[in-house]
């Protein structure tokens, strides 16, 4: 049998990148996953090429800033499945600049899609995961949440923000059987990273003591270990996966 097995998964932000990643080996273990994301066009491309095989994947276009918008697309998956069993709080944005130059404009975006939009996704699911007497939440971190990085005041108070509402929400939800957990990746070949000038890329190879980038399928293989009975004692934690970074 399968890690997953018929196991309802939703995935934010799994339209690119780690999230895309995700939603493959969630299918590989047997999952049902919901893709949901602002990025219209792109997830449903991702979605067709998921769906080729006959896997179950389908796509919610969802604004996780909006709690109304999140709560009603929770409804929508557990009226459809008649339970939600995993939560992947994948989605989120950066807008770097220096503390002097960063705008307003510049800190809401990210605290609203990065954090915001998490407490909405993890309050929306949550009733349905206590009703049900099981649940996994997995948040995205970040190693420079625990490190900081020079030009991501707001990104990094985010990351470390999510870590602390990991570590609460397992305390809180650990009664009903719900595990909440964190990942925190290094530096990893997304498309977006890979925009990077080489030699800005090399820097973060050479800070590395595995001396590479990671694969967004490395964490993804952490996702579903974490959303599988293999963890079911584990909550509150923060697991990295950045090749030796933060030691």
């Amino acid at each position: 049998m399968k890690r997953l097995e018929n196991k309802i998964a939703i995935v934010t932000g799994g339209a690119s990148g780690i999230g895309k990643a995700t939603s493959i080996k969630f299918l590989q273990e047997g999952a049902k996953v919901i893709i949901w994301d602002v990025a219209e066009q792109k997830a449903l491309e991702t979605v067709k090429e998921l769906a080729q095989d006959g896997s179950s994947i389908e796509f919610m276009k969802v604004d996780t800033t909006s709690f109304e918008n999140v709560q009603q697309a929770a409804q929508t998956v557990a009226d459809k499945y008649g339970r939600l069993d995993i939560l992947v709080n994948n989605a989120g944005v950066t807008r770097d600049a220096t503390l002097k130059n960063m705008t307003e404009e510049q800190w809401d975006l990210v605290i609203n899609v990065n954090l915001k939009g998490v407490f909405n996704c993890a309050k929306a699911v949550m009733p349905h995961m206590v009703a049900n007497n099981y649940g996994r939440i997995i948040n995205a971190a970040s190693v420079v949440a625990l490190y900081g990085n020079f030009g991501q005041t707001n990104y990094v108070a985010t990351k470390a923000g999510v870590i602390g509402m990991t570590k609460t929400w397992a305390r809180e939800l650990g009664r009903k059987n719900i595990t909440v957990n964190a990942i925190a990746p290094g530096f990893i070949a997304t498309e977006m990273m890979l925009t990077i000038p080489e030699n800005v890329l090399q820097g973060f190879k050479d800070k590395t003591p595995l001396a590479r980038l990671g694969n967004p399928s490395e964490v993804a293989n952490v996702y579903a270990f974490l959303a599988s009975e293999e963890a079911s004692f584990i909550s509150g934690t923060v697991i990295s996966v950045d090749g030796g970074l933060v030691i």
